[in-house]
Parts: structure tokens; sequence; C-alpha cells
């Protein structure tokens, strides 16, 4: 038996007959009151009059309604037969029809799956339960109201996991938007387990916002929740114990390692477990006899560089010595890859992350007096009047026979030997690099750090003190003496170049902080290649970095194209090189990132106590809507907004602070 057609399937539609409409995911039962071209007025089951287009319509009955009885009595038969249809419905069992159906091949049209679903005579109210089934089972078979296709196992298999899934995300986000709910309750945190699940959502959706995979689970915990905004999730973190209130939040949110893995601890152990004898070493040169220096930070822990000077006969010998890292560190063991992966150390008011495990970076890799350690070894002869000679780079033995802070080199200058020559020397260095073109930008450096009673002290620095000066100029002159010998050898490294500035402002040494900002502007962008080229700011032919290979990946990387000349190991090809060099760009860039904005954190933070306080600024720019300045107790850039006192660039003010956040960077002066 076939059911005959139905009106919407031949387009015919007439007044008073019964239809069912989709809303909001509900089937409603109505009747037509009016038909006007493609639109319907519609009564339905619960008593309210809506406006419909024919095809959005689900299911239209050959059955009529009387419309000219009372309208209560209209609603009150269309529940009547919603009820029924939905009792029908609930017989119809769709998993035994699909297992019956699932090898079928082609649509199943509506008559066909009707009297698969009952048995006869059949009636509108049969066919309108078996939409109803369908349309809210969507397990078994893909549905468009006239047809019925079954899905394959597979499929059904798939949809099953689907809402698995679905359910496994509703009961978290329940769970998830109670925890916050129980936390904003109890001062104290929640004295429920936390779901590490739910707290690794709602981190990633504060740190990354919707850029990670369950955004929308978050977004819906935050919903379901007591609380309206992500901003208002770090106090949920601090409150249960998760975060401090000083936590680093672009350490995070930049995925920075804070931690080194088993593999590298393991790595670690067994370097600083094994012996080595670098005197049976027939490259090395024995210079343990000439008396080193290392000049550092009082608070300084890796020591990766030392300094000599030798009375010859003829005049001098200047040593700049670097500890050998790659001597224990090898070219894609766990370590280095660890390294390659952090680019860089990361030196913060609060932390420090080594870019090497500290028993390496402190102890076994360090120029700690009187240890014997492997170097690289830049000796340069100089005449009386500190004439350059020659120079030999060497892979050498080394100890360190005093260390000294910047204070005590300080002390010494002008006095004792060999710091008084040693500061001579550094000025003809620096002097020579100024003729040639070079642009000293001579701006102060503000160390912040955190006492142990967690109160925050500062110290603003001179780096254009003596011995500051004295191994700036050391390291620069060693690193351009390096670049030099790599060229000479045709070895490529990890060279830095500069071209000209757009504009020079000044020529020598200026101490004005404004032109000092100004000229920094007009530099061009410095750039990290592998051929050797100009570089203008320092006023050099070449340049590499090679002096800090305990703290920066492509100063190892440079230090194993060095060795690689004498004979130790492979050198790295150029496209080797330049490889590597695009891994691990993004690493030094967030490490640069997370290492000014952390030291601008806490600057901010001991400026929430200073509300009131007046310091004088720099103007360093005029915009339309603000000023840029510079605090210049702090070296610490910030916005001023117009007061009605005109400024210009160069101006000296005294501006008040108004207002301090430091987790928000948000920093409110007035003049």
């Amino acid at each position: 038996m076939t059911i005959p057609p139905l009106p919407a399937i031949v387009g015919i539609m007439i007044k008073d007959n019964i239809v069912e409409y989709i809303e909001q995911q509900k089937i409603i039962c109505a009747v037509i009151l009016q038909e006007q071209k493609d639109k319907l007025k519609l009564l339905n089951e619960n008593n309210r009059e809506v406006n419909f287009s024919k095809n959005r319509l689900s299911h239209i009955s050959q059955v009529c309604l009387d419309t000219s009885i009372s309208r209560d009595s209209i609603v009150t038969q269309l529940k009547q037969m919603s009820q029924n249809r939905k009792k029908l419905s609930e017989a119809i069992n769709i998993k035994e029809l699909w297992e019956i159906l699932n090898e079928e091949s082609g649509d199943i049209d509506i008559s066909t799956m009707t009297l698969f679903c009952f048995d006869p005579p059949l009636t509108s109210d049969n066919e309108a339960a078996v939409i109803r089934a369908f349309f809210y089972d969507r397990m078994y078979f893909k549905f468009n109201k006239t047809f019925f296709i079954p899905y394959t196992s597979e499929q059904v298999n798939a949809k099953k996991r689907q809402i698995k899934e679905a359910d496994k995300k509703e009961m978290l986000i329940q769970r998830g938007a109670a925890w916050i709910d129980e936390v904003l309750n109890n001062k104290n945190g929640s004295s429920s387990e936390i779901d590490q699940d739910i707290v690794h959502i709602l981190k990633s959706y504060y740190l990354f916002n919707n850029n990670f995979d369950s955004h929308l689970v978050a977004r819906n915990i935050i919903k379901k929740s007591s609380i309206n905004s992500p901003e208002q999730l770090f106090n949920i973190f601090v409150q249960s114990g998760i975060w401090d209130q000083n936590e680093n939040i672009n350490l995070l949110a930049l995925q920075i390692p804070t931690v080194f893995s088993r593999d590298v601890l393991e790595h670690e152990k067994q370097l600083t477990g094994a012996q080595n004898n670098f005197f049976n070493d027939p490259l090395r040169q024995d210079l343990t006899d000439i008396p080193l220096i290392t000049i550092d930070g009082q608070s300084t822990l890796d020591f990766d560089d030392a300094i000599s000077l030798e009375n010859t006969e003829n005049g001098y010998r200047l040593g700049i010595h670097i500890v050998d890292v790659d001597a224990y560190i090898k070219s894609n063991d766990p370590i280095d890859i660890s390294a390659r992966e952090r680019g860089s150390s990361i030196y913060m008011p609060d932390d420090k992350l080594p870019m090497i495990p500290p028993q390496l970076s402190e102890d076994l890799c360090s120029l700690k007096e009187n240890a014997i350690r492997p170097g690289i070894s830049t000796l340069v002869k100089m005449s009386r009047f500190f004439e350059i000679q020659d120079y030999k780079i060497v892979p050498s033995i080394i100890k360190v026979h005093k260390q000294m802070s910047y204070t005590e080199a300080n002390l010494l200058n002008g006095k004792d030997d060999p710091i008084t020559t040693l500061y001579k020397i550094a000025t003809l260095l620096r002097e020579k690099r100024l003729k040639a073109g070079a642009i000293q930008i001579t701006l102060p450096e503000v160390n912040v750090w955190l006492e142990e009673n967690q109160e925050i002290g500062y110290l603003k620095i001179d780096r254009e003190n003596p011995s500051r000066m004295l191994v700036s100029e050391m390291m620069i002159f060693a690193n351009s003496l390096m670049a030099e010998f790599l060229s000479n050898n045709d070895m490529p490294a990890v060279f830095r170049s500069q071209a000209q500035p757009k504009q020079r402002l000044f020529k020598g040494i200026e101490t004005s902080l404004t032109l000092n900002f100004m000229q920094r502007k007009q530099l061009s962008r410095a750039i990290v290649g592998t051929d050797p080229e100009n570089h203008s700011g320092l006023g050099v032919k070449a340049y590499v970095t090679a002096t800090s290979p305990i703290r920066r990946y492509h100063d190892l990387l440079t230090q194993r194209q060095i060795k690689a000349i004498f004979g130790y190991g492979n050198a790295y090809s150029k496209a080797e090189l330049e490889t590597i060099l695009q891994s691990v760009s993004p690493a030094i860039a967030n490490a640069g990132r997370v290492q000014a904005s952390r030291k601008r954190y806490w600057i901010t933070k001991y400026l929430e106590s200073k509300r009131g306080t007046a310091y004088e600024a720099l103007v360093l720019d005029c915009h339309r809507d603000h000023y840029t300045v510079l605090i210049k107790e702090f070296m610490l850039e910030a916005k001023l907004p117009p007061s009605g006192i005109r400024l210009k660039n160069g101006d000296i003010v005294q501006v008040t602070i108004q207002h301090a956040d430091a987790r928000r960077d948000q920093l409110s002066l007035f003049v």
C-alpha cells in the first residue's frame, strides 16, 4: 500500500490544512489561516499567529481543521494532534530499521519509510510521526523531509564518536563553570580537586584567546559561570594558587621553556661526570700561565670571556679568551637541540632562564677562577704605542687568575695594571672605530632586581664608565678579528651587518639623551646573515658575535665554524647555517621580548606605590593625541596626554605618577 503524494510535493496548499514547521530545533504543529503567494499565516499549538514561508514547512497534512470554531478549540486540537504524533514517533525503532536497511542503495521515500514503520491503514499522523522520529534522531539516516538515506557503518560510528565528544565537552563546560564559581565564593580558592583539563583550557584561552583548539569550550565555561570576561580569569588562577600575583604572562604566552627535559639533564650529568684532559689535545696551546682576568657584574655566575695583557720585548700581547663551549656541547646532542630552541639566556629581575643547564653554564663551561678550561683565544701583538702588528686565533687551554666586578676594575683604573693599560687600549680601539664611521649610542641602563623580601631594587648604570667601556671594546675587537679570520678562510658564519644610517646627527661621543634617541631612530636595521658585510654602526668591515657562547646560540654556532678551520669536526655548510638561523630566529626574538617586558613590568610595579611622586621626563616624540616621554630615572618610555602646555622634542618636564598597573602595562602621567 502506498500513501498518495503529499500536498507539499505536488505544490498544492489550501486554507485549513494542518502543517508542521521547525522552530528552535522543535517541531511545531499549526493550521493555515490564510495563504498569500508564498507566505502563509498560521496559528500554532502555542496559540501564536506566525507568518511563514511555504518552503520552510516540514510536513503538510491532508487533514484539515475547521477554523470557524473558537480559537481555543483549534489550539486544543492542535496540541492533541501534536501529542498523538509524538507518541507515535516514540514507537519507531530507528536503530532496528537501520540494521535492516543500511545495506540498501538509493533513497527511501516518505511513503515507503512510513510503511516500514507502521502497519496499514496509514494516516497523515503516521507520516508526521516518521518525520518527527527521524528529525530528533539523526544518528542512522540522512533525512531531508521526504527522502531517507541510511548512513554506512563507518559514518554511524563516526557520528557516535562525535556525540560522545560533544557530551564530554558539555560535562567539561559544566564542571569548569562550577569550579570558577566555587573559587569566587571561597576566598581560599576551591576545595575541589583541580581538573587539569579545565585549567589547561582556561589558561590557553586567557593566553591565546581564540588561537587554540578549545577556545569555544572556554568561552562556554565563562558564559555559564559568574564571570563575564576572560580578563577575570587571571584573578581566578591567583585565588586558586595556580598562578602567582606577579605571574610572567609573556613567558607563558610565548611558550618559552622554563625547565630542561629529562634527556637534557641526563646528558648534563654525563658531561659533568666525564674526565676531560685537554692537555692531551695537540691542537691546543697551553696558556694557563698567562694571568687572565674576568670583569663582570656583581651577581654574574656564568663567565664566558676573559682578558689578558702581557708585556713583550717590543710591546704587548693582548689576549681575549672565550670558553670553548663546543668542547662539551656537540652539534645536535640533546643540550644543543635544547639551546637552539631557547636561542639565548633570558635575564629578568625576578628570574634567569639559562640557554644551557646551570651545572654547565655556571660551572663546567664557566671561566671560574683557577679552573682549567678549553678556550678559543684571540692573541694580538701590539707595539708599545698600542699599534696592532699581528694577531692569531688559537684553540687554547686557559685559566682565570682573577675575577673582578666592574666596580673593582673601576677602582683599579689609573692605579694598577693590567686594568690601566687595558683601558688605554680600549680607548684607542674606540677612537679607531669612530674614525671609521662608527656611531656610538651612549644611553644609561637601568638594572632592576628583586630583594629576598620581594622589595624592588634598581640602579641606573653609566655604560660608558671605564670598566664597562673596556670590556665592550675588547669584545667588539675580538668579534671583528674573528669575523676577519672566518672571512679570510671563506667560512660561512653568523655575520652581523648594518647599512649606513639614514642620517648622522653627531660624530664621536655625544652625551645628550635627546640626540642619542634621535640618532638611534636613524640607524638602519641590523642584519644577520652568513656572508661578511660592513657593519656601519660599529665601524668594522665584518662582524660576528662569538664571545658569549654560554648565553647566545649564534655565538656557539660561530665558535664551531672557527674550530672547524682548525680541524675540529665538520663545519656547517652555508645552507645548513641559513636553515638553523631561520629556525632559531623566533626564539631569539621572543627572548628579547620577554626580557624587555619583564623589566618594564617590575619598574611599573615599583611605580604602583609612587602615586603622586614627580619625576623628570624627556619629551621624545609629539603626536596628535599624546606625547612620548622618557622617565629619566628609570629610562622608561610612557605616554603623556596633552595638558594645555605645548611641548616639543627635547623638552624636560616634571611628570607625576597618577596611576600604575604593572599587569595591564598601564602608566598614567600628568604634567
